[in-house]
């Protein structure tokens, strides 16, 4: 069985995770490390993928200066997102190569690792057909954006988890004119570290990769 090492790096600016994922992926490739998982926390930020359209976002830069909104140009696919304080912002570093080499079946995987960590605690999520995400009742409670460079995956997926949903207001969350909703919405009263110890879980199960988790200090 493969290993995936997986690290809560609590919350951190937007940018600098990226930098930290750059420097994972370049290793990645050189085989120095093994697989990754990624777990973080960030301010309040909206990021907008390589195929978003800024119509997108509805608030003018003076309105999201006010709000203590940063907003980033990112190159993981999808559209436009809020990230921000109570969400599981998870960001899997790993060689599809050693998996399955297939896009879509890693990005189905994503999502059934998110139902699937949902489901123990009693929220019912699926899919949507044609819509990228994970959904309850018509409402996008986790949203998906990935980057692939030969093989090596980053970005990965946000899990409302007692997310301000306020916040989504600034934009249209993903290009889709639909509601969104947390665990907190759904009644669920579950703290950070148990919902990111059952998504690690099942990141491995879905993934059949042995998880071990490591201290926050950056390699």
């Amino acid at each position: 069985m493969r290993s995936c090492s997986w690290r809560d790096l609590g919350r951190m600016d937007y940018a600098e995770a990226c930098d930290l994922q750059r420097t994972l992926v370049d290793q990645r490739k050189r085989g120095e490390i093994p697989d990754q998982l990624l777990l973080v926390e960030h301010p309040h930020t909206l990021t907008l993928g390589r195929n978003g359209h800024m119509e997108n976002l509805l608030a003018r830069e003076d309105m999201l200066d006010r709000a203590g909104v940063a907003f980033h140009h990112t190159d993981r696919g999808g559209d436009i997102t809020y990230h921000g304080p109570g969400q599981v912002v998870a960001y899997p570093i790993i060689d599809l190569r050693e998996w399955k080499r297939d896009v879509v079946a890693y990005v189905r995987a994503l999502e059934q690792a998110t139902i699937d960590t949902l489901a123990d605690f009693g929220i019912q999520a699926g899919r949507v057909q044609g819509m990228t995400g994970v959904w309850v009742d018509g409402a996008k409670i986790a949203a998906i954006g990935v980057h692939i460079s030969r093989w090596i995956t980053s970005h990965g997926f946000a899990l409302n988890v007692t997310t301000d949903l306020s916040y989504f207001k600034y934009i249209v969350p993903c290009g889709l004119a639909k509601p969104v909703t947390s665990m907190a919405a759904l009644g669920t009263t579950a703290g950070r570290e148990h919902v990111i110890e059952r998504l690690a879980f099942h990141f491995g199960r879905v993934f059949n990769c042995e998880m071990a988790e490591i201290g926050a200090v950056a390699v």
